[in-house]
């Protein structure tokens, strides 16, 4: 049998070869491969690249006899690995001291390809773009030129010489004298930019329209030859062959994510109003294992759009001081590198970095018009990697802007890279967004009907285009390894030890195991303990979407070694939009029959009582109730994040361990209830501007944002409803994120609340406390279980993270990137005389302990009060604090200060 394979790049065929071969008893017995020409653009062929070259012809002619021997009838073989990349690495010195230049840019002529020299002055290039000569400039040295060889790999040292730059009859050196704004004509240049910046941001105009084409990828980076060999991945070794080459250190990196989307945008100065229509959108599909969207979302708030002009930006999940913020001159150091021109335009050439490497400042260059507009013409920066940014290697950001109608400067292309990982020598992740801009419309006037709510809509068949159309969009088109990753990942995901192995890491994740038509969890919560069941056993799942679009099954069953008891719950949810219960927007019904524990007081977000990591809890936690509950409810969330649900629930609650439900009689006789009967009707509203959020197996993480969050609640209780009393209850609460530049960011809640009508204890509001050793932040973290008790209250609730604003000054710890927390909560409350069993004997006594002593009070004249500081993100993903509670310090079983701690992970 012969045939003919051949690697191309383009329409250009680099290698051709003859495969000879014999078959005996179905068997291979002899392999020879003759014949290789044209293997490279160049006459020198280095032997490793050749001994590359033959693995993976021996790789895809095993693939081919394969599917020759099933019938495939396969002839031509096909290699994604491109091995013609131009290599070019080295290090950059000063030719005096042979000390490194760090951000050396070092470019490659005729393309666009380039990069910068990292701190110790190495840099690294491969790319698969010819050229002949790669330059060398930094302020104050001469630029270096050298000759490239294309497809080769070579080691291009350079040492360079410094010069002055005369400008304005001022001599400028090298780092040669000290720095200052005065006389200083780069900052008389920025000085201009600044004042000229509402004359050339694009908000100044009063109509423009453009069409808008995102693509973001995710690539495995830095992967090396060792990660294919690893055991774990032999059965997903032809996932190697896509690999590509990184956009920032010319590493190897493997696409594993791309999300592409294209779009027209629409904005109106007066009054200010955008706009934009999706027309199509098209990603990988994971939702068996991942929210999609909450992911995007994710992304979008990490990669935020950046506006050069803008004072503060927004990136990485922090704010840092534009280059171009009127206090810039302040905190940052300019130079005039050079003159420049672009697209036929003469540009001054800006370098700009911080005063403080540690401050949330940025590097890098701009590129001035030198035409008395001072408009940025392009935007290339990074940020110094010594600033309390974890889990980032390293980051580019391009930016560049065309004159649209001979005169408007806007921006046509928006691109950034970042790499995720632990260090610079291990794997990691890198994420790169372009945005290209095109087909502007300038000052032509639009509709008022164009910019109706809501202001992103999507085209009813966005996620159903064609290739056709994403070929026609698609600016600039995709390279090869992203072209091949739609269908790789579908390939991927039909691999049996590809499911079983993603089974296993959600298991770990999202502590859910997923069996297809239902799933087993949570896991954390399989054992816990208490006081008042001892040891609790708890095993419980739930339908997934596989067993029924419509209808959702949810159950689990818990018994305790020292009460004996069994516990239970049952739930049934219908999805009245025939979508998952577990995807935005939700409307649903619920009911639910329960038969479980509780702890009063206690209100966990993010997980559930039972949690094992909850179990261990300071002081006394003697005092539980068991509720038998029936619920209905009725769920309806909005596209605008407005949602309401309203339902009912019957409740008998029994007091448990060290609580009695004891009534104060008019009689010298006690008298001890032995349920509480409680029916209730309710709604609760919310309304979230614009959240995002990522949905989990149990709960929506919240993408951080500066809008606000609205709540309010209405509880109606009623003898006429089976309840054993007649009230009213309401709450309303704010929740919002302030950021505040380079000094970090606030987390500030207040809420309130008021019953009407008489009711004993468990009918008020016990205060959400925390006796566990992890960190709340919606809890009283020095507060007991139901110390204290209101039928009226307001509290705040401040959280503040500087970043590190303050230990990046302590050349110690800033090399360990820790960060100062602060906190503070109060609340101030108090019992009216008719909710307080001292004045109305018909009401349960307030809980006390063995001796007699009250444990339950009702705030005074004082609010209770607690503070902490603390050290955020020690290694890399803990936050502990030392909390200090500063009144009424004399109530019984109170600390006045501890230690508290939470896994968190953050940027």
């Amino acid at each position: 049998m012969i045939f003919s394979a051949f690697y191309s790049r383009g329409n250009i065929p680099l290698c051709h070869f003859i495969l000879l071969f014999k078959l005996n008893r179905n068997k291979l017995v002899r392999i020879v491969l003759t014949d290789i020409r044209e293997y490279s653009l160049t006459s020198n062929c280095q032997n490793i690249e050749v001994d590359y070259l033959m693995r993976q012809m021996k790789r895809s002619l095993l693939s081919y006899l394969l599917m020759s021997l099933m019938g495939l009838g396969c002839t031509t073989i096909s290699f994604s690995q491109n091995i013609y990349n131009t290599i070019i690495s080295g290090h950059v010195t000063d030719a005096k001291t042979r000390e490194p230049i760090p951000f050396t840019t070092v470019s490659l002529e005729n393309t666009d390809v380039g990069t910068r020299t990292n701190e110790k002055g190495y840099y690294k290039i491969v790319t698969g773009k010819t050229s002949y000569k790669v330059t060398f400039s930094f302020l104050g040295y001469t630029p270096e030129s050298r000759v490239v060889s294309p497809g080769k790999a070579q080691v291009i040292d350079v040492e360079l010489t410094g010069t002055s730059v005369e400008l304005s009859e001022v001599q400028v050196k090298a780092s040669r004298r000290k720095y200052t704004n005065r006389n200083n004509p780069a900052v008389e240049l920025i000085s201009k930019v600044i004042g000229n910046k509402s004359l050339n941001r694009k908000e100044n105009l009063e109509y423009f329209n453009y069409d808008k084409y995102e693509k973001v990828v995710f690539s495995l980076s830095n992967i090396g030859n060792r990660f294919e060999q690893l055991k774990t991945f032999r059965k997903f070794n032809f996932i190697f062959e896509n690999v590509d080459t990184s956009r920032i250190a010319g590493k190897d990196d493997l696409p594993l994510y791309i999300k592409e989307k294209e779009s027209s945008c629409f904005f109106r100065k007066d009054p200010k109003a955008k706009k934009e229509v999706i027309h199509g959108e098209k990603t990988i599909n994971f939702t068996e294992y991942v929210d999609s969207k909450g992911f995007a979302a994710n992304i979008s708030y990490l990669y935020q759009n950046i506006d050069i002009y803008d004072n503060e930006i927004f990136f990485l999940s922090n704010k840092f001081l534009s280059p171009l913020a009127s206090t810039a001159p302040l905190l940052y150091r300019y130079f005039i590198n050079d003159s420049t021109e672009i697209d036929g335009v003469k540009c001054i050439k800006l370098f700009f970095e911080p005063r403080n490497p540690a401050d949330f400042l940025f590097h890098g260059f701009l590129f001035i018009d030198n035409d008395g507009s001072y408009a940025v013409r392009k935007v290339d920066m990074s940020f110094n990697k010594r600033i309390n940014i974890d889990w980032i290697k390293d980051v580019r950001i391009i930016q560049d802007f065309d004159k649209i109608d001979g005169k408007t400067l806007m921006l046509t292309n928006d691109e950034i890279s970042v790499e995720f990982g632990v260090t610079q020598n291990l794997p990691g992740v890198l994420g790169h967004r372009i945005i290209t801009y095109n087909n502007y419309q300038i000052n032509k006037p639009i509709t008022d009907s164009t910019f109706s709510r809501p202001e992103i809509v999507s085209e009813s068949n966005s996620q159903e285009r064609n290739e056709t159309f994403w070929q026609s969009v698609r600016k600039p088109p995709l390279n090869i390894p992203e072209s091949n990753l739609y269908g790789l990942v579908d390939s991927v995901k039909k691999i049996p030890a590809f499911k079983r192995d993603m089974n296993i890491i959600m298991l770990i994740s999202t502590d859910f195991l997923n069996l297809g038509k239902v799933e087993i969890g949570p896991g954390v919560s399989f054992l816990s303990f208490n006081p008042i069941e001892g040891t609790r056993f708890r095993f419980g799942g739930r339908t997934t979407q596989d067993f029924n679009k419509t209808i959702y099954f949810e159950s689990y069953l818990a018994y305790g070694t020292l009460d004996r008891q069994f516990k239970y719950n049952f739930v049934t949810t219908y999805s009245i939009l025939n979508t998952s219960i577990y995807r935005f927007p939700v409307r649903s019904i619920r009911l639910s029959y329960q038969y479980d524990t509780e702890i009063p007081g206690q209100k966990l977000i993010f997980s559930s009582p039972d949690n094992l990591f909850y179990s261990l809890k300071r002081g006394v936690n003697d005092k539980m109730v068991y509720n038998r509950v029936f619920s209905i409810e009725y769920l309806h969330e909005f596209m605008n994040h407005f949602s309401f649900d309203f339902g009912y629930a019957y409740k008998q609650q029994v007091p448990a361990g060290n609580l009695y439900y004891t009534v104060n009689p008019v009689l010298p006789l006690t008298n001890d209830v032995r349920y509480l009967k409680i029916s209730e009707t309710f709604v609760n509203l919310r309304y979230a501007p614009k959240e995002e959020f990522y949905q989990g197996k149990v709960y929506r993480s919240r993408v951080p944002s500066r809008y606000p969050i609205l709540q309010f609640s209405y509880t109606l209780g009623s003898k006429l409803l089976a309840n054993s009393y007649n009230y009213q209850k309401v709450d309303i609460g704010i929740t919002k994120r302030f950021y505040l530049s380079i000094i970090g960011y606030t987390d500030f809640t207040a809420e309130a609340g008021k019953i009407f009508g008489d009711v004993p204890f468990p009918l008020l509001f016990i205060h959400n406390a925390n006796q566990s050793y992890a960190y709340q932040s919606n809890s009283f973290n020095m507060m007991n279980f139901m110390e204290f008790v209101s039928d009226k209250y307001v509290s705040l609730q401040i959280d503040h993270s500087f970043n590190g604003f303050f230990f990046n000054k302590v050349p110690l710890l800033k090399r360990m990137k820790l960060r100062e927390v602060a906190s503070f909560k109060a609340i101030y409350g108090e019992i009216g005389t008719n909710n307080n069993p001292d004045f109305q004997p018909g009401l349960f006594k307030f809980p006390v302990d063995n001796n007699g002593i009250p444990l339950t009070f009702s705030l005074g004249k004082k609010p209770y009060i607690e503070g902490s500081v603390g050290v955020s993100n020690l290694f890399r993903v803990l936050r502990v604090d030392l909390v200090k509670r500063f009144t009424y310090l004399q109530n019984p079983n109170v600390t006045s200060f501890g230690v508290r701690v939470l896994f968190k992970l953050d940027f």
